[in-house]
């Protein structure tokens, strides 16, 4: 048959070792970022909560980074043999390193409307002691993520190392932003713009809500505040 050679969509493609319980591990931890984007489109669908939307955006700005600095630096995997395009920086180590920055600022910082000037104005906040805890299962999931890559020999360590820099710098910057759009009402001029405005679903509005606008979901629903 004529034309050109099939390319294949492996978004969830991992080469790994089946003898190796541990690359068996590692394969799965690569689905990580996939599995966090659908959980990002699922509670932003239902609970159009404003500060899920805006994580999601700069996990988004923070993979085009990577997509730019990996066509800057043409670096290439340690092997061939598993793998495709540049791998400096890891876009895995990268993704999930903003994730757990992100989150870690959110739940020390902001949400706690008695002790900080960043925090939100909500209901009783989750107890620091769960909000510790979660933080740092997403620090230690997130190491995970990263050193699985180096396992699977996906990445160097070098390129697994720039790439936790660039998203923890990432995660950094872009809770900053944020917060600077929420003390500048910012936050509340977005949610006036069509995109983002009610939707009426025949029983009730369903808005984007900011922590000053929240919508009230049953006690058993997840809520970030």
């Amino acid at each position: 048959m004529d034309g050109p050679p099939l390319a294949s969509l492996s978004l969830t493609h991992v080469n790994y070792d089946p003898t190796d319980r541990i690359a068996w591990l590692c394969a799965h931890l690569a689905l990580v970022p996939q599995a966090l984007v659908i959980t990002y489109t699922a509670l932003i669908w239902s609970t159009r909560e404003i500060e899920i939307l805006l994580m999601f955006a700069g996990q988004m700005g923070c993979e085009a980074l990577n997509w730019i600095l990996k066509r800057y630096f043409k670096e290439q995997r340690p092997t061939q043999i598993v793998g495709k395009g540049y791998g400096m920086p890891s876009s895995h180590a990268q993704f999930v390193a903003f994730f757990a920055t992100y989150l870690t600022l959110f739940l020390l910082l902001r949400h706690d409307p008695h002790n900080h000037p960043l925090a939100s104005s909500t209901h009783t906040p989750i107890p620091l002691w769960q909000r510790i805890g979660t933080a740092l299962a997403a620090i230690g999931g997130a190491a995970a993520v990263a050193l699985s890559r180096t396992y699977l020999k996906y990445h160097s360590p070098k390129q697994i190392n720039v790439g936790c820099l660039v998203g923890v710098a990432c995660g950094i910057a872009w809770f900053v932003v944020t917060s600077i759009a929420r003390r500048t009402g910012l936050v509340h001029k977005l949610l006036e713009l069509p995109p983002l405005r009610s939707v009426d679903d025949g029983k009730r509005k369903n808005n984007f809500a900011t922590n000053d606008q929240r919508l009230q979901l049953p006690d058993s629903s997840l809520q970030l505040a």
